[in-house]
């Protein structure tokens, strides 16, 4: 599992839209955070992204899945029903 700190956060993410996303949201959050001085949506952000860096370390090819299906329904094609997130997760060992 990777440490829960931004720089192995990111150094784990395998799949290119994850990283992006990271870096877009980690702006965001930073600058919410200049503004409201309030250190709890960085909190919150380092949280999320940890969760979804150890899905990546145990299971890359299942993030590439993931992003490319998700492509499919962003292009209005069928894309075939799934488990629910939190169980594919727990499935993994992962915990929220």
């Amino acid at each position: 599992m990777p440490e829960k700190n931004l720089r192995a956060i990111r150094a784990a993410l395998v799949v290119p839209q994850d990283r992006e996303a990271f870096d877009s949201g980690l702006k965001a959050v930073l600058d919410e955070v200049r503004v409201s001085l309030d250190l709890s949506a960085l909190n919150n952000f380092l949280h999320r992204w940890w969760i979804s860096a150890c899905d990546s370390v145990r299971d890359p090819e299942g993030r590439h899945q993931m992003h490319a299906k998700a492509e499919q329904a962003l292009a209005g094609e069928p894309v075939p029903k799934g488990r629910p997130w939190r169980e594919a997760l727990r499935d993994r060992g992962i915990d929220l």
